[in-house]
């Protein structure tokens, strides 16, 4: 039997931990440490709502350049509404983007991008980015259905109520099409279909039509 090896924190460094804490509180990421020693090492951990991953800084705790870290992954369900959260809170984000060309999400000058989501909203087409005040670089990507294989088939929970009401709310859009498609008929075993779509969407098996 192999081993489980839980992937639950990543070190960013910064430059002024007060001011790092400050930002990510900013976010409303949970604080879940700030412990200080009396030999100048100094640990905070944050975790961004509903990520099983935490984000680790602090005093002499990296030898890695200041705002080294790039390309760092938040999963959003709807990429224009994280742009909307993030704003609201003085954060300053980039437009929604697709790439045209493989990679273009990871270059600085924002060659190989489109401005907008991907066509039809494409599950992990669509992205923005942000930067914490060091320039630790923060990739949103939007992903509503995962690929076959890449979620544990028996996690079906969802992480938060919004992570829920939108889920909701595309299994009520795919719904309407399915009564379409059957002569705009009333399903009653509606319950059932939303069920059955929300499961497979979350674990990347194929969808009820």
């Amino acid at each position: 039997m192999s081993t489980d090896y839980k992937f639950e924190a990543v070190v960013i460094p910064v430059t002024d931990v007060d001011k790092a804490k400050a930002f990510y509180q900013l976010l409303d990421w949970r604080l879940d440490a700030d412990f200080a020693f009396d030999n100048g090492f100094r640990v905070v951990q944050f975790t961004p709502p509903g990520s099983p991953a935490s984000v680790q800084f602090g005093s002499n705790i990296t030898t890695a350049e200041p705002g080294s870290a790039q390309g760092l992954y938040l999963i959003v369900a709807d990429i224009e509404a994280a742009r909307s959260d993030l704003a609201a809170r003085g954060v300053e984000v980039s437009e929604a983007f697709h790439p045209t060309t493989p990679g273009a999400q990871f270059q600085d000058d924002g060659s190989g991008r489109v401005a907008g989501p991907a066509d039809e909203r494409a599950s992990y087409g669509s992205f923005a980015t942000f930067t914490d005040p060091d320039g630790n670089a923060w990739l949103l990507q939007e992903v509503t259905k995962r690929l076959p294989g890449r979620i544990d088939p028996a996690e079906t929970t969802y992480t938060s109520v919004d992570d829920l009401r939108q889920a909701l709310q595309r299994a009520a859009m795919a719904h309407g099409e399915h009564e379409k498609r059957n002569g705009g008929k009333y399903d009653e075993a509606w319950p059932e279909w939303y069920a059955t779509y929300m499961v497979a969407e979350r674990t990347g098996q194929e969808l009820p039509q």
